[in-house]
C-alpha cells in the first residue's frame, strides 16, 4: 500500500484544518496527514469519535507547543439525536438497553428543554470516554462490562438549538465548553422528554475561532500537490487569536528565547504572543506583569529558522 512506503520526514510547521471523514479516529486521521505532508512532528486538539465528523486542528512542527489552547476552547456541533433509544454508549455504535414510546414533541417542549440546558450544567462522563479512573481509561471498565462511579462536572451550554426532523428525530445545534459530552447532552435531553435518546450522527462545525468551512478533506489533501499540501498550512500565530501581541528588537528577541524576561512600557497582559522584529517571527508566548515580560512557551531558534525558511504562511 501507499502508506507503507519509506518516507523523508521533514521539518513542517503550521496548522492544518482538517475536515475529519467519518470512520477515523483523530490519530488515525493524524497520522494519515502527517504522512501526507512527511513531516516529522505533529499532534491534534482533542479527538473527535470514529463515528464524528468535521473541525479537527491538526497541530505540526512549532505549533504543537500551542495545542492545549485549542483543546481549552468553545466548540460548536450539530448531531442528530433519535428519541425513543437508549444505547450502551449514547451513539448508534452501542446496543440497544431500552426503548420508550416518544410523547408528542411540541414547539414548546422543546423551548423549555432549550432553556433547561442553556447555561451552566452539570454533566456526568460517558462511560464510554477517555477519562481516566485508577489510571485506566473508562472504555477500558466499559468493554469490560464494569461501570464505575463518575463525579458529575460543570459544564457550560452556551447557545443550544433544538428542533424536529421527524416525530422520533431531533437536530441538535450546540455550542459548548471545554469537557461537554454532546452524547450525554443528547442522552440528558432525552431523559428530559421521557424517552430516552441516543446520537445518530455528530459533527464538529467550529472549534474556538476556527471554522468547518476553512477546512480540508483527507481526500482533498490526498489529492494536492506537495506544494498545494504545505499552502493549506496556517502560520503556528493562527493558534494564538487572543493574545497581544508585542515585538522585540534583535538583542531583546535572543535574551528572550533564553528565558530571560524583559522590561518594556507595556500593559499587564494574561497572553502576549511575541515576535522577533526583522525578519518578522514568532518567538513564543509570554504574559506581562508590572513592566516584565515573562515568557512561558518559546520557540527554539531552529524551529525559527524552519518557519522562516518555509514557504511564508498565512494566518486566518
Amino acid at each position: 500500500m501507499e502508506s507503507h512506503r519509506k518516507i523523508t520526514r521533514r521539518p513542517v510547521h503550521g496548522v492544518l484544518l482538517l475536515d475529519k471523514p467519518l470512520g477515523l479516529s483523530s490519530n488515525q486521521a493524524l497520522q494519515r496527514c502527517k504522512w501526507l505532508l512527511r513531516a516529522e512532528k505533529a499532534g491534534h486538539t482533542g479527538t473527535l469519535d470514529p463515528l464524528a465528523t468535521g473541525v479537527l486542528p491538526l497541530c505540526f512542527g512549532a505549533a504543537t507547543k500551542f495545542s492545549q489552547l485549542q483543546l481549552d476552547a468553545d466548540k460548536t456541533y450539530e448531531a442528530t439525536v433519535r428519541l425513543g433509544v437508549k444505547t450502551s454508549t449514547g451513539d448508534a455504535e452501542g446496543e440497544v438497553v431500552a426503548e420508550r414510546p416518544v410523547p408528542a414533541i411540541t414547539p414548546q417542549r422543546l423551548a423549555d428543554v432549550v432553556r433547561q440546558f442553556t447555561g451552566p450544567i452539570r454533566q456526568v462522563p460517558p462511560m464510554h470516554s477517555a477519562l481516566k479512573k485508577d489510571g485506566k481509561a473508562l472504555y477500558e471498565y466499559a468493554r469490560a462490562g464494569e461501570e464505575v462511579e463518575r463525579e458529575a462536572r460543570d459544564v457550560v451550554i452556551r447557545a443550544l438549538a433544538l428542533s424536529a426532523i421527524d416525530s422520533r428525530t431531533l437536530r441538535l445545534v450546540a455550542t459548548v465548553s471545554k469537557g461537554t459530552y454532546i452524547r450525554t447532552l443528547g442522552e440528558d435531553i432525552g431523559e428530559a422528554l421521557g424517552c430516552g435518546a441516543h446520537l445518530t450522527a455528530l459533527r464538529r462545525t467550529a472549534t474556538g475561532q476556527f471554522d468547518v468551512a476553512h477546512c480540508v478533506t483527507l481526500a482533498g489533501l490526498e489529492a494536492m500537490a506537495d506544494d498545494e499540501r504545505l499552502a493549506r498550512l496556517l502560520a503556528v500565530e493562527a493558534l494564538l487569536p487572543g493574545h497581544e501581541g508585542v515585538t522585540l528588537g534583535h538583542e531583546d528577541a535572543a535574551r528572550f528565547l533564553s528565558g530571560l524576561r524583559r522590561r518594556g512600557a507595556w500593559p499587564d497582559a494574561r497572553q502576549v504572543a511575541v515576535f522577533g522584529a526583522a525578519p518578522r517571527s514568532l518567538l513564543g508566548t509570554a504574559h506581562v506583569q508590572a513592566g516584565e515580560l515573562i515568557p512561558s512557551r518559546l520557540l527554539s531558534p531552529i524551529e525559527i529558522q524552519q518557519i522562516l525558511g518555509q514557504t511564508e504562511l498565512p494566518t486566518p
